[in-house]
């Protein structure tokens, strides 16, 4: 992006996955307009001069036939102070100026400026809605600004926004769903975006059972969520491994009638982080599609996202429908990140 508008470079990839076989592209993460939202030059942005950007990928997926979900995000406390972005000099904030436990960065977000943020969530969605997506997807995942607040680590604070459990933790993020339903009205799609693991920490754990994994998605459901993206490192993998072989996703079947996508190293043999640490990811080819296909049919979940395989491949989608299944690209980092963002990530991880 150039100073966070998405270029025409974007909009054709954008367009490339549609008229690929996707159905439904979720966009990259966009900073919803708060200074201390991203300090990445080379982020999206959901505000201002950048909302163009965003008609046309819109409206260029629209026209090879798929919709369109816009991602909201703030960055929360791995922020990078005086790196770029629209305010360089704006402080990082998070739950508890932490970004693990005993790692901190920035400092803790006032009310007041929780409600600012809320604000600019709205905005955001309003302004995705206005230029015609099918709906938002609010990124509540790997370690960013509402995902420090479910995560004990890192929600520490002794308000109305913090507490012991679960239930306490959530209320924040809980608040800006249901203050964008309350905005954008019934008939617009909201997802959630969930994980367990972080960048700067594969092993996290938001929620310790299924009780407490029950007690996240009923109020994000009540707050007026239609739609449950569950993020894992590798999507098959049991969740809890000591009570059953069922993936993350498969455990929010049990717990929602609302569609759940799963997400986690789809059609390729490595996950994310090992690619960034430089293991090219080689394609899984049928038997890595059947075996997602078995547990599409155990009902574990309802759709499946697939990321650095469409990166790598615009007609992923259409050749694993044809059975091209030698066509199939492998994937490596520099398809996906610029050497930048990739010491970011790598430097977000050292930390640990």
């Amino acid at each position: 992006c150039d100073k966070g508008k998405p270029s025409a470079q974007m909009v054709n990839y954008y367009a490339a996955r549609a008229k690929g076989g996707v159905s439904l592209v979720v966009g990259e993460s966009s900073a919803v307009d708060h200074p201390s939202s991203t300090a990445q030059d080379g982020a999206a942005y959901l505000f201002g001069e950048a909302l163009e950007g965003w008609r046309k990928c819109i409206e260029a997926v629209k026209a090879e036939g798929g919709q369109m979900l816009l991602q909201l995000w703030h960055e929360g406390g791995v922020r990078k102070e005086n790196h770029g972005g629209p305010c360089p000099e704006a402080e990082s904030l998070s739950p508890s100026g932490l970004v693990q436990a005993g790692k901190p960065n920035g400092r803790a977000a006032t009310l007041e400026e929780l409600d600012e943020i809320k604000a600019a969530f709205v905005e955001a969605a309003l302004q995705a809605q206005a230029m015609g997506a099918a709906g938002v997807e609010v990124h509540a995942a790997h370690g960013y600004f509402l995902d420090l607040f479910l995560w004990d680590e890192t929600n520490q604070r002794d308000d109305k926004y913090g507490g012991p459990g679960i239930a306490d933790r959530l209320r924040y993020p809980r608040d800006i769903v249901a203050a964008v339903r309350a905005a954008v009205g019934p008939d617009f799609i909201i997802s959630v975006r969930f994980s367990q693991w972080k960048e700067v920490d594969f092993d996290a754990q938001v929620v310790h059972s299924p009780e407490e994994f029950e007690v996240l998605l009923d109020a994000f459901t009540k707050a007026g969520v239609d739609l449950f993206s569950i993020s894992t490192r590798r999507l098959l993998e049991p969740a809890w491994p000591d009570l059953s072989p069922r993936c993350l996703a498969g455990w929010a079947k049990q717990f929602t009638d609302l569609p759940v996508i799963a997400v986690g190293s789809v059609g390729l043999d490595k996950d994310l982080m090992t690619n960034l640490f430089g293991e090219r990811a080689e394609p899984t080819g049928a038997k890595g599609i059947k075996d997602l296909v078995d547990h599409f049919e155990q009902k574990e979940f309802d759709l499946v996202a697939v990321g650095r395989a469409l990166i790598g491949d615009a007609d992923w989608v259409n050749k694993v429908r044809d059975g091209q299944w030698s066509a199939l690209k492998p994937f490596a980092k520099e398809d996906m990140m610029t050497e930048w963002e990739m010491d970011c990530v790598l430097e977000a991880h050292d930390q640990k």
